[in-house]
C-alpha cells in the first residue's frame, strides 16, 4: 500500500490524501464532481486547513470544556452510537439462493417484459418530401443512408436508430404504426404526428415474456434483503420497547 500524501500540516496537524479522498466520498454525487476537479480539492484543503486552524484554537480557548460543547457532543454521539448499533444489526442480513428461486417462482406475473418493438425513422416536415423518400427506397437507397441524408430528427447521426420501446413511450400515431408493421417492414406511406411526417422501419420485435431468473436475480436479492432487514429491525424495536420504558407526552 502507497505512503498517504501529507498535503499540508497546521502546528504539526497533519493533512494527508487520505482526507481529502473521504470528504469527497462522503459527499452527494454534484458535490464530489465539483471537489474531483483541481481547483475543487484546492478549496477543500484550504477548508479542511482553516477548520485545523480553529480546530487549535478552540483547544487554547478551552472551548472543550463548555457546557454547550458537552452537551452538543454527547449528542452526537448518542447519534453515531445508535446508527452503529443498528448497522451492526442489519449488515449481516443475507439471502440464499434458494430464497431468490422461490420468490421468482410465486411471483413471476411481477417480472413479466412488455411487448416490444425496435425502429428506426426518417422525420421530414412535408408529406411531398417523405412521398420522394420512399420512391428512393424503393429504387435501392439504403434506410440508413437516406436518414442521414434527410432526417431532421437528431437520431439521423444514428442511421434514424430509435432503440427499443414498448407501447406508451411514443406519440399515438406512431406507436399504432410500429407496432402494427412486421419485422424488417418500412412503412408503405408516410405517418403524420404533431412533429411532421415519419418513414418507418420496424427493425425488431419482442413479444411480451417473462424476465429470467438470471435477469432479475439481483433485483430480488437486494428486495428481500430490505424485507428482512426491515423485519429485523422492526422486531428488535418491539424488543426493546419491552426491555425499556418508552414514554410519550405527558
Amino acid at each position: 500500500m502507497s505512503e498517504d500524501k501529507i498535503l499540508a500540516q497546521v502546528n504539526g496537524e497533519v493533512i494527508t490524501e487520505e482526507d481529502i479522498e473521504m470528504v469527497i466520498k462522503n459527499a452527494n454525487p454534484q458535490q464530489a464532481q465539483q471537489l474531483h476537479t483541481e481547483q475543487g480539492r484546492q478549496r477543500l484543503l484550504d477548508q479542511l486547513i482553516n477548520q485545523k486552524l480553529f480546530y487549535l484554537d478552540a483547544l487554547e480557548q478551552g472551548l472543550e470544556d463548555n457546557q454547550e460543547f458537552k452537551e452538543s457532543l454527547e449528542r452526537v454521539q448518542n447519534n453515531l452510537l445508535s446508527q452503529f448499533a443498528i448497522k451492526n444489526l442489519l449488515e449481516n442480513v443475507a439471502v440464499d439462493d434458494s430464497e431468490i428461486e422461490e420468490f421468482y417462482d410465486q411471483n413471476k406475473d411481477r417480472f413479466k417484459k412488455p411487448e416490444s418493438v425496435q425502429a428506426s425513422h426518417i422525420l421530414v416536415k412535408e408529406e411531398e418530401k417523405a412521398e420522394e423518400i420512399l420512391d428512393q427506397l424503393k429504387e435501392g437507397l439504403a434506410f440508413a443512408e437516406a436518414a442521414k441524408k434527410y432526417s431532421t430528427c437528431p437520431s439521423k447521426a444514428r442511421g434514424g436508430d430509435l432503440g427499443d420501446f414498448t407501447k406508451g413511450k411514443m406519440v399515438p400515431e406512431f406507436e399504432q404504426a410500429a407496432f402494427a408493421m412486421e419485422e424488417g417492414e418500412v412503412s408503405s406511406e408516410p405517418v403524420k404526428t404533431q412533429f411532421g411526417y415519419h418513414i418507418i422501419k420496424v427493425t425488431a420485435k419482442s413479444e411480451a415474456a417473462s424476465s429470467s431468473l438470471e435477469e432479475v436475480r439481483e433485483q430480488i436479492e437486494q428486495q428481500l434483503t430490505s424485507m428482512k432487514q426491515n423485519q429485523l429491525y422492526q422486531g428488535k424495536t418491539e424488543e426493546l420497547k419491552e426491555k425499556y420504558t418508552v414514554t410519550i407526552g405527558e
